[in-house]
This record gives C-alpha cells, sequence and structure tokens, in this order.
C-alpha cells in the first residue's frame, strides 16, 4: 500500500456529469480508496443542501462545500467563513442594482432571489420535451423547489453567492463592479456561459479550505490529491501536492493542473486513483 493520502473530490463535471448521472466506478474508487485506509473529502462549490442524494450515500470522510465556505470532518463542523452583513447587504445591493439574480448559499439551506428560477427556467425546458423520461421529471421538479424564493436569507449565515444575469456580459460586469473584498470566478455553471459565476469573500477558497483542514488533520499537502473540471477548483489544484483536471476540463484548468485523466464519461476518477495507487 502507499503511504496514506487524501483525496479532493469536486461533484459536478468530476463525479457526476451535468445531467446528474454518477459512474458506477467512481463508486467505485472512493469506496476502494477508503477501505484502504485513504481519506477521501468532497469539495465542491454547493451547498450542503445540493449535494445530490446518490452522491452523499457514496460515503466520504468529510465535505468542503460553498466553495471553501464550510468543511466538516465526519458529522463534526470544523470551519466556516461567513460574509459580514455589512458585505452581504453590499453585494446584493449590487445584483438587484444590475439586474442579477442569485442564490445565497448558508451552511444548510439555499436562499434564492425572487426571480432567479423564472431566469433559469428556460434553460431546463427541454426537459419538457423528455417528459416521458422519469429522469428528467424528476431532475426539474427538483431544480424548481431548490430555486423557489422562500423569503429573506438570515444575514449571518452566507458563505457564498451563485448568480444569473440576462446579457453575456453579466460576469464582467459583476467582476469589475464588486470590491476587493469579494472573489468573483466564472465558468461553473456551463449552461450560463457568461451570465453566471460565483462570489465569495476575497481568499476563501476550495484551496484555502483544504490547506486548512489538511494543517488541522495533521497530515502534508504533498500526500494530498486534488481533482476537478472548472474555474472554483483552480486553487484547489495549486495547493494540493497533485492538482488532477479532468479530461473534459477546458484548457484554462487543464494548465493549473499537474495532469490530466480521462473524463467524467470515461472513468476520470477511477483512473485517477488507480494511477495513483489509491485503489
Amino acid at each position: 500500500m502507499t503511504s496514506r493520502r487524501i483525496a479532493f473530490l469536486d461533484v459536478d463535471g468530476t463525479l457526476i456529469d451535468h445531467q446528474q448521472r454518477l459512474a458506477p466506478s467512481a463508486i467505485e474508487a472512493v469506496r476502494g480508496a477508503r477501505a484502504r485506509g485513504h481519506l477521501v473529502y468532497l469539495c465542491t462549490g454547493r451547498a450542503r443542501a445540493e449535494i445530490p442524494d446518490h452522491v452523499a450515500a457514496i460515503g466520504f470522510d468529510g465535505v468542503i462545500s460553498a466553495g471553501g465556505g464550510f468543511t466538516d470532518r465526519g458529522d463534526e463542523h470544523v470551519a466556516r467563513h461567513l460574509m459580514p452583513p455589512e458585505d452581504l447587504a453590499e453585494l446584493t445591493a449590487f445584483f438587484e442594482a444590475h439586474d442579477v439574480e442569485y442564490i445565497l448559499q448558508a451552511y444548510d439551506d439555499i436562499y434564492p432571489s425572487r426571480g432567479i428560477l423564472a431566469r433559469v427556467r428556460p434553460i431546463f425546458d427541454g426537459a419538457e420535451a423528455g417528459a416521458d423520461d422519469p429522469a428528467a421529471v424528476a431532475a426539474l421538479a427538483r431544480v424548481e423547489k431548490r430555486m423557489a424564493y422562500k423569503g429573506p436569507a438570515p444575514v449571518d449565515a452566507i458563505a457564498k453567492a451563485t448568480f444569473a444575469g440576462t446579457h453575456p456580459d453579466t460576469f464582467s460586469v459583476v467582476r469589475d463592479g464588486l470590491g476587493a473584498r469579494f472573489h468573483v470566478i466564472t465558468g461553473t455553471i456551463p449552461y450560463l456561459g457568461g451570465s453566471g459565476g460565483e462570489v465569495s469573500l476575497h481568499g476563501v477558497t476550495k484551496g484555502s479550505a483544504i490547506v486548512e483542514l489538511v494543517t488541522l488533520l495533521g497530515m502534508s499537502l504533498d500526500d494530498a490529491i486534488g481533482i476537478g473540471d472548472s474555474y472554483n477548483d483552480l486553487e484547489m489544484l495549486q495547493v494540493c501536492g497533485v492538482g488532477i483536471a479532468m479530461g473534459n476540463a477546458d484548457d484554462t484548468v487543464k494548465g493549473y493542473a499537474d495532469e490530466v485523466t480521462t473524463s467524467v464519461h470515461d472513468d476520470g476518477v477511477h483512473t485517477a486513483f488507480t494511477r495513483h495507487g489509491l485503489i
């Protein structure tokens, strides 16, 4: 057996594709690595409430969620990095002034703006064409339930926001218009293109959360493996001893990685775990 390693896995585009499909080989890889004594953590831009049940059911040693906003080790909540109320107020005021709809991520829930469902609903119209497909119908129902307005967000519980605009330059408007206290990235929700992205506090990333957790565990970053496909994975790929981009990642993401595995549709996680002796 190789020395004990700790692996961090993105969710969308890494463990599951953008139709929420999970390869049996990914389940085998995670469970096989843990059975051999390695640690495997989810490391996702999603809030805990947004992690699909069939992904959580695989079994992990912990979860970094909201792009580094929250960290759990097993059932123990070990770190959180929240937006101060004044920063949250500035962020939401900016969104509303620029006709940008958004979802605010807390630890155990999300808080959509009033218009986010209507803003993104046309994206999912294709699911209606597949009304005979139970999986498509169920996926659409989950999206509608998750994005329904449920009232104001708690001002002292939000770590991150995702956003969607109406114009291709919405991302650049948000990136250039917010102050230096915020970290703005795009490319994490492919179907939104340049009209969407994510906002967290400056310095709150998957990478910073990994450094914090690995230190807490008394391990070395040299023993860490990070696997991802998108722009919110860049810091993860940089801080881990081995940063691995999925084959379906774009060239910018691949440029931050030490190596590239196969795609999410071609057993990418399993291939990487096999290459590094975790299974």
